[in-house]
């Protein structure tokens, strides 16, 4: 009973939290060129639309403004040209992005830039969240709460000491040390299980952050694989640490999916002893590497297939070349994601008997510990 006040009062604290973060943080305050300008529409119909040799189309396309400024303002814009093979077909009732510009007499000239998705973002995120708690309960609820408290301290605290220079790998060890934790209690309870997850998870890190510097420095990695990374660079007047941001992704990635082995592993060994209070420690130390073992195969089959299919347009494009294997796999961009899965693979793999281990040697000494 003592242990629900704390989450309470931490749940409404964050909460509270969420309502003061800087408006710099949103998305909507983005800096922009004083002459840019961003509106959102509705196609009210296609006056004009053909497809050109090379599969895009054209389109003129009757938009009304629906915001700011320029709210019911009905304008005539292009979208696609003569020879773009991606450009979007866009059809009456779309809702759009639309940037532009508006010249010295107040005419808007403006180009279709995206779709607004908040709708499918929304009933999305309401699916997730009805399901999280109909299905968990108040696991599931504290979860979330968890979960919005990592965002929080991401786009309040990490985003904008790296954008300012700041070293990545501190910043997010700095992160993992304070919402590893908190995280995990929110979700797990205050208990033995979860002080053991928290242990091996943390020790798991290290080791993980350690092999991840060495071999990112000793591959000579250095971070630009993507015109984002370039991009970032030149704004930010090569403030920033591209090689400390790939290794800070590592390690956030490592993370994502660490939470989920090292709780389930000390959950087993907990229940084991419950189960039976006559297993000794080897006895129960191999039973539950036996569950284990099965953890550390399908975590790794998912690493794979994660990142596999995050750089499949990357893999594709690589498979129409008449380059061999050996010199593909030696291009930076895709060294780095296999450096990426194989770090994040150790880390699963040495994570389960790190657990396994603090969980077996707490549980034997008193007796199963506190389980639930």
């Amino acid at each position: 009973m003592k242990t629900k006040n704390p989450l309470k009062l931490l749940s409404v604290f964050v909460l509270f939290l969420l309502f003061l973060v800087p408006e710099k943080i949103s998305a909507q305050n983005v800096d922009n060129p004083p002459s840019q300008k961003t509106y959102e529409g509705i196609v009210k119909s296609v006056i004009e639309e053909t497809k050109n040799t090379s599969g895009g189309y054209y389109q003129k396309l009757e938009v009304e403004i629906i915001d700011k400024d320029q709210k019911g303002n009905i304008l005539n814009i292009e979208n696609g040209s003569g020879d773009t093979p991606v450009s979007q077909k866009y059809k009456k009732g779309d809702a759009l992005v639309l940037t532009g510009f508006q010249d010295q007499n107040g005419e808007l000239h403006l180009y279709v830039s995206d779709y607004i998705r908040r709708g499918q973002l929304m009933s999305l995120f309401i699916i997730f969240l009805i399901l999280s708690i109909a299905i968990a309960g108040k696991r599931g609820a504290t979860s979330f709460v968890g979960m919005l408290i990592t965002f929080f301290i991401i786009f309040s605290f990490v985003l904008p000491k790296i954008s300012t220079g700041s070293s990545p790998i501190l910043i997010i060890l700095l992160f993992s040390i304070i919402a590893i934790p908190i995280t995990f209690y929110l979700s797990h309870g205050l208990n033995t299980k979860t002080t053991v997850a928290i242990v091996g998870t943390v020790i798991s890190l290290g080791i993980t952050v350690v092999l991840s510097a060495i071999y990112v420095g000793s591959a000579k990695l250095t971070g630009f694989t993507t015109d984002e990374a370039s991009f970032l660079q030149i704004m930010k007047g090569g403030t920033i640490n591209m090689r400390g941001i790939l290794l800070a992704g590592i390690i956030i990635g490592f993370l994502g999916v660490l939470d989920d082995i090292t709780v389930s592993q000390s959950a087993i060994v907990f229940q084991l002893k419950n189960a039976n209070r006559r297993l000794g420690f080897s006895e129960l130390y191999s039973r539950s590497m036996d569950v284990g073992k099965d953890h550390i195969a399908s975590m790794i089959n998912t690493l794979i297939l994660v990142y596999t299919g995050a750089s499949l347009p990357l893999l594709l494009l690589f498979t129409d070349t008449t380059r061999s294997f050996s010199e593909v796999v030696n291009y930076e961009i895709i060294a780095s994601e296999i450096i990426r899965t194989l770090l994040g693979s150790i880390g699963l793999i040495i994570a389960v008997p790190i657990t396994t281990l603090i969980a077996v040697f707490i549980a034997d000494t008193y007796e199963g510990g506190e389980s639930r």
